[in-house]
C-alpha cells in the first residue's frame, strides 16, 4: 500500500503541473501577439486547449531528457556565459516543442519564445514546490533534486544512525561586530540568525592573522596551517612568479604545501564535502572549489556543482532571471550613489555588475543546493563558503545598505539549509563562521592622489606620473630622495614618456606595480586591501634594512613618514625584525625594544606576534607596508580600490566570529580568544570529535587531531608558551 500511495501522489503531482504549465500557456497564447495555439483559420477552445496540454508536456518532456545533455555538453563553457544562454537554450526547447505538435498549430517568434519558455518553468517549478511541501517524503526527493543527488553518500565506516554530523557555512566577510548589529532589535537584518543567539548557540570573535584575507585563514581552516602564507597575492623569489590565492594553480600549490607540512588531508577528509572554498580541505565531494578548478580529465568534478544545479530547468530560468536581476540593482545602486555624491566611493563599471550577480545569485544559489544535497545524502562533514557579501562589501562599503541588503539574502540562505537538515538521516550541529571581516575608508589613492607604487617609486627617486608628483605626498619623497641622493633639485617636470607607467588596476593591485632605474633593481608593489608587499626581485633572499638604505637612502623614511602608513616591517642584519613607524619610531620584535612611540600599538594587543610570526615566513615581502587605521573608528587605506577591505591589520577585518550549537565545548576556556585561524582549525577538529564515532582522519596522528593538537614537526599544543612557539 506505501508503494501504491506514492507512486499515485507521483503520478498526480505530474499532472497538476501538466495542467498549470497547459493553462500558463494558454494565457501566454491570449497576451503576447506573437504566439499562437491555433491553426491560421482559428480553432475551437477545446482544440485549442487540447493543443497547449500537447506543447506543455511536449515542453515537459524536452526540458526533463535534453536539458541535462545540453548543460553537460556546456561544462567546458565559463559559468557565466552559461549563465546568460539559460534564456536561449529555454526558448529553443520551447520552439522544438511547438514544431512536434500536429498540423503546425504552434508557432512562436524567437524572441517570444524565450519569454514564454522562462514563464512556463517558473509556473511549474512553483507548482511542483508547493505540491511537495505537502508531502514530507515528496519534499525530501523534491530537495535531492534540487542539489542533483541522486547517487548514494559514499561509503565509510559504519556509524550509527543518530550520530550528527556538522556543518560549517562561513559567511566570507562578515565580521564580528557586524553581525551583532544584524542580530539586533525587534526587527532584525538576520532573523534566522537572530533566532540562533537567542538560544540554543553562542556567539563569540577571534582575532585572525595579520593577513587577514580568506586565502590565509581559510586554507588554515579547512589544512590545519597558513605557515607562508604573507598575504592575499605575495611574489616569490626562488620561482619568480606571483603566488595569488583565488588564482587555480596557486591554490592548488597552497593546498598541496599545507598537506605536506600538517602531514593531513584536511578538515573534512572523513567522509567530508566541500562548497565554494578556495580548498578542499581534503574532501571527496566538492563544488566550485578552486584548488582542484585547474583539474583537466575524466575524472574532474570541478564543474560538478553546475551542471547537478542547472540540469534541472527550472532552477536554471529562476537562477537566470535573479541574475539578471541583480545585475540590474547594482547599475541602479551605482546611480545612485554617484547622484548622490555619496563619499567614499569606486568606479563600479565594466563587468562589475557581472562578478557581482554571480557572487551574489550563481555562486549561492549552486552553493545552497549543493549543501542540501549533503544533508539528505548524510554526509560526516561540510563546509561551504557564502562569498556574497565579501563581494558588495568591497565596492560599496561594510555598512553600506547595498551590503546589509545581501546579509539577508544570506539569512534566508541558511533558513532554506536549516529547513533541509529537518530531511536529513542523521542529526545535523549547524556552525557558523567568518574568515575575516571587512575595515571601511577611502582608498589610499582616493586620500592622498597616488597609489603605493607611486609612493615606492618617489622614495627609490625614480619618475613617477604627473598627477602623483603633484600631490603633496609624491613632491615631498621626491625631493627626499633626490637630497639623500645628493643630486639637485628638479629644474623641469618630466616629460609624458618618462614617466612610469601607471594604470588603475596597479593602483588596485591587481597587477604588480615594477619600478625601473639606474643601476638600481626593480621594486614590484602588491597589495592586498591595506596590507602593501614591496619587492626588489633583483636581490636574491630577503633584501636587509641596511642595504636598502644602501641602495635607496629615502625610502623607508618616506614610507615609515607617511600620513597614511602606519607602520613597516624590514629585517635588519643586525636587530633582526624590526617595525619602523613615523618619526623615527623604531619596535624591534626579537628584543622588544622600543625607539619612540611604538607604530604597533595603534593596532592593539597580539599586534606584536601577527607580525612577528609573518617576519619568519620565507616568502615574506622586503618590506611588509600596513596602512594607517583611526583607532576611533577604525578605518584604513586599502592600497587596492576598495572602500570595504581587508588583508591587515587595523579596523574590523581582523575580528571574524564562530557561532556555534551550546551543546559543543566552548571554543576557548575561561572567555579566552582564539588567535590565528590555525587555532580555530583546531576547535573545528575538536567539534567534529564530539559527535559519535570517528569523525577523523584514521592513522597515527588521530589521538592527537582528537585532542585538537597537530603533530606534524613545528606544531605545538594550545597553552601560552607553545602558542608563542607556534606563532
Amino acid at each position: 500500500m506505501p508503494r501504491w500511495k506514492a507512486l499515485s501522489g507521483a503520478l498526480f503531482r505530474v499532472l497538476a503541473v501538466w495542467l498549470v504549465s497547459s493553462l500558463t500557456l494558454l494565457a501566454l497564447a491570449a497576451l503576447l501577439p506573437d504566439f499562437r495555439l491555433q491553426s491560421p483559420g482559428g480553432d475551437s477552445l477545446t482544440r485549442t486547449a487540447v493543443t497547449a496540454a500537447l506543447g506543455a508536456g511536449a515542453f515537459g518532456l524536452l526540458s526533463a531528457l535534453v536539458w541535462p545533455v545540453l548543460v553537460r555538453a556546456l561544462l567546458l563553457v565559463p559559468a557565466l556565459v552559461l549563465g546568460l544562454l539559460v534564456f536561449f537554450l529555454n526558448g529553443s526547447l520551447l520552439l522544438l516543442a511547438l514544431d512536434l505538435i500536429p498540423e503546425g498549430r504552434g508557432q512562436a517568434a524567437p524572441e517570444t519564445a524565450v519569454i514564454v519558455a522562462a514563464v512556463m518553468s517558473a509556473a511549474s517549478s512553483a507548482t511542483s514546490a508547493f505540491l511537495a511541501v505537502r508531502n514530507d517524503e515528496a519534499y525530501h526527493r523534491r530537495l535531492v533534486r534540487l542539489a542533483g543527488r541522486r547517487r548514494g553518500r559514499r561509503a565509510g565506516p559504519a556509524r550509527g544512525p543518530a550520530s550528527p554530523g556538522t556543518v560549517f557555512l562561513q559567511l566570507d566577510g562578515v565580521g564580528h561586530d557586524l553581525l551583532c548589529e544584524a542580530v539586533r532589535g525587534e526587527q532584525p537584518l538576520m532573523p534566522t540568525v537572530a533566532r540562533w543567539t537567542g538560544a540554543g548557540h553562542r556567539l563569540t570573535p577571534w582575532r585572525t592573522d595579520w593577513s587577514s584575507q580568506t586565502g590565509a585563514s581559510q586554507l588554515a581552516l579547512l589544512h590545519g596551517s597558513n605557515e607562508d602564507v604573507p598575504a592575499f597575492r605575495w611574489y616569490e623569489k626562488d620561482t619568480r612568479t606571483v603566488v595569488v590565492s583565488n588564482r587555480p594553480s596557486s591554490a592548488a600549490e597552497l593546498q598541496r604545501r599545507a598537506i605536506e607540512r600538517t602531514g593531513d588531508g584536511g578538515l573534512l577528509a572523513y567522509d567530508g564535502a566541500s562548497r565554494g572554498n578556495l580548498f578542499s580541505g581534503g574532501a571527496d565531494q566538492v563544488a566550485l572549489v578552486m584548488s582542484v578548478a585547474a583539474r583537466r580529465g575524466r575524472y574532474n568534478r570541478s564543474r560538478a556543482g553546475y551542471f547537478a544545479y542547472f540540469s534541472d530547468p527550472a532552477n536554471a530560468t529562476r537562477t537566470a532571471v535573479s541574475f539578471a536581476a541583480e545585475v540590474v540593482r547594482e547599475l541602479v545602486q551605482s546611480l545612485r550613489t554617484r547622484f548622490r555624491r555619496e563619499l567614499p566611493r569606486v568606479t563600479r563599471g565594466g563587468l562589475y555588475p557581472v562578478i557581482r550577480a554571480f557572487a551574489t545569485v550563481v555562486e549561492r544559489d549552486v552553493v545552497v543546493a549543493a549543501v542540501i544535497g549533503d544533508l539528505l545524502a548524510g554526509r560526516t562533514a561540510i563546509y561551504a563558503d557564502l562569498v556574497a557579501y565579501d563581494e558588495v562589501a568591497h565596492h560599496s562599503g561594510p555598512a553600506h545598505r547595498d551590503a546589509l541588503q545581501v546579509l539577508r539574502s544570506l539569512d534566508r540562505a541558511i533558513a532554506l539549509i536549516a529547513r533541509a537538515a529537518r530531511h536529513a538521516p542523521r542529526p545535523y550541529r549547524i556552525v557558523l563562521l567568518s574568515d575575516h571581516g571587512q575595515s571601511h575608508g577611502p582608498t589610499f589613492l582616493e586620500r592622498y592622489g597616488l597609489s603605493l607604487g607611486d609612493l615606492v617609486r618617489a622614495g627609490c627617486g625614480l619618475p613617477v606620473p604627473r598627477r602623483a608628483g603633484r600631490t603633496p605626498s609624491g613632491a615631498e619623497a621626491r625631493e627626499a630622495a633626490r637630497a639623500a641622493l645628493h643630486r639637485p633639485e628638479e629644474a623641469a617636470p618630466h616629460r609624458p614618456e618618462e614617466a612610469a607607467p601607471h594604470r588603475p588596476e596597479e593602483a588596485a593591485g591587481q597587477r604588480p606595480e615594477r619600478t625601473a632605474g639606474p643601476g638600481s633593481s626593480q621594486p614590484l608593489v602588491l597589495a592586498s586591501g591595506n596590507l602593501g608587499l614591496v619587492s626588489f626581485p633583483d636581490v636574491p633572499g630577503r633584501i636587509t634594512r641596511e642595504e636598502l638604505d644602501r641602495r635607496h637612502p629615502a625610502l623607508l623614511s618616506t614610507l615609515a613618514n607617511h600620513p597614511g602608513i602606519g607602520f613597516l616591517l624590514v629585517r635588519s642584519a643586525v636587530h633582526g625584525p624590526v617595525v619602523l613607524g613615523p618619526a623615527g619610531a623604531e619596535h624591534h620584535l626579537a628584543t622588544g625594544r622600543l625607539i619612540g612611540a611604538d607604530p604597533l600599538a595603534p593596532f592593539g594587543d597580539g599586534a606584536a606576534d601577527a607580525v612577528r610570526r609573518t617576519d619568519r615566513f620565507p616568502h615574506a615581502a622586503d618590506i611588509m607596508v600596513n596602512s594607517a587605521c583611526d583607532p576611533k573608528t577604525g578605518a584604513v587605506h586599502a592600497f587596492e580600490e576598495q572602500i570595504g577591505s581587508h588583508g591587515g591589520l587595523g579596523g574590523a577585518q581582523s575580528r571574524p566570529f564562530l557561532l556555534w550549537p551550546a551543546e559543543l565545548t566552548p571554543p576557548a576556556p575561561d572567555g579566552a580568544t582564539l588567535t590565528g585561524a590555525e587555532q580555530v582549525h583546531r576547535v573545528l577538529r575538536r567539534w567534529l570529535g564530539e559527535a559519535e564515532g570517528p569523525q577523523l582522519p584514521l592513522g597515527p596522528a588521530a589521538d592527537e587531531l582528537r585532542r585538537g593538537v597537530r603533530p606534524p614537526e613545528g606544531f605545538s599544543p594550545p597553552g601560552p608558551a607553545a602558542q608563542d612557539k607556534s606563532r
